[in-house]
């Protein structure tokens, strides 16, 4: 099957599950940004993440038999939620890979879901690939990769889909789509679906401040690296490097990428809950800052933008605040 054919197989499959999530706009945002700015509420998905849709898309897509010997994966945080929950959904177990400094609320919310939570210590380069390995060996768990999975990049591609058809009901056309990026499972997906459904939709990938390998490797032509795994607010998009999978789609796709500063997400969080009264998380207020904060390297008169999550511990939003007036 197609790219297409996986995300319009995977929205079947994720309808009824999985929250249509709404297409919102500020004018106190407009404002700032100089243009309309549409925003792709994904932080009311189950779990408060896009992640759900991935997680489900891949959960379901499995054979019956190898689904209830359980699944495992590795996530800071927003992947392991979206596949706990999918595996509590069809009541086969999981096992989830976390890295130590992940968000004690990502953690909890993980467990509380159902998922056995082993915990690696990234900072000091444990490696969760080997932890991985040795927890299918005993168990014959499927693994079920944060990003670089045809299931799970058709599970992101569903939200494409929606931000399509949202867009043409309200004749927004020839606009660029900001992504929060990671690995690039949400953007490559959301492109592929843009490409069949809404072609005059570019994405553009937007990424913090050290942690730019996929802005980088589109410049390059060529898939390139992080010089660190962490040290950096917004873990949800903290990756290593983009996709074996993903990178061909991101650069046959996507426009350049956009890189925003810590500080820059911290000040998007504050006006998302001001405006819109949504919780925004770091990495997911990514899109959202790059469309207020840097005008400049966008073209025409509305932008749409993803909020790709809301899990963020109190003391983090409490930081956002302090931001609110300045």
């Amino acid at each position: 099957m197609s790219h297409i054919d996986l995300i319009r197989a995977a929205a079947e499959r994720l309808n009824g599950h999985a929250v249509r999530t709404p297409l919102m706009n500020s004018p106190f945002l407009d404002e700032i940004a100089g243009r309309r700015v549409y925003v792709k509420a994904e932080c009311l998905q189950h779990t408060g993440s896009f992640k759900y849709r991935g997680g489900r898309s891949a959960v379901s897509a499995l054979d019956p038999g190898t689904r209830a010997k359980g699944v495992l994966a590795f996530s800071s945080g927003n992947h392991a939620q979206g596949v706990a929950r999918a595996a509590a959904e069809f009541d086969v177990p999981s096992v989830i890979i976390m890295p130590n400094d992940a968000p004690q609320l990502k953690i909890d919310n993980t467990r509380a879901l159902g998922a056995e939570v082993i915990l690696y210590d990234r900072p000091n380069g444990e490696s969760r690939e080997a932890l991985g390995e040795q927890i299918q060996a005993e168990r014959g768990m499927t693994l079920i990769k944060p990003y670089d999975e045809d299931q799970v990049i058709a599970g992101q591609g569903t939200c494409g889909l929606e931000i399509a058809e949202q867009a043409r009901d309200l004749g927004v056309t020839e606009v660029d789509v900001l992504v929060c990026c990671g690995g690039g499972g949400f953007t490559s997906g959301i492109a592929l679906a843009l490409e069949a459904e809404a072609p005059d939709l570019r994405v553009r990938p937007c990424e913090p401040e050290g942690f730019d390998d996929v802005t980088r490797s589109l410049k390059s032509g060529h898939i390139e690296t992080n010089n660190q795994q962490s040290g950096n607010i917004c873990d949800a998009i903290l990756t290593p490097a983009p996709g074996e999978i993903t990178f061909p789609i991101l650069n046959r796709l996507c426009g350049s990428g956009i890189v925003i500063t810590e500080d820059e997400a911290l000040q998007a969080m504050a006006l998302i809950f001001q405006r819109l009264k949504l919780v925004a998380e770091p990495g997911g207020a990514a899109a959202v800052a790059a469309a207020l904060f840097h005008a400049n390297e966008i073209e025409g008169d509305a932008v749409i933008c993803t909020i790709s999550g809301g899990n963020v511990d109190a003391p983090m939003f409490a930081r956002a605040l302090e931001h609110a007036n300045t």
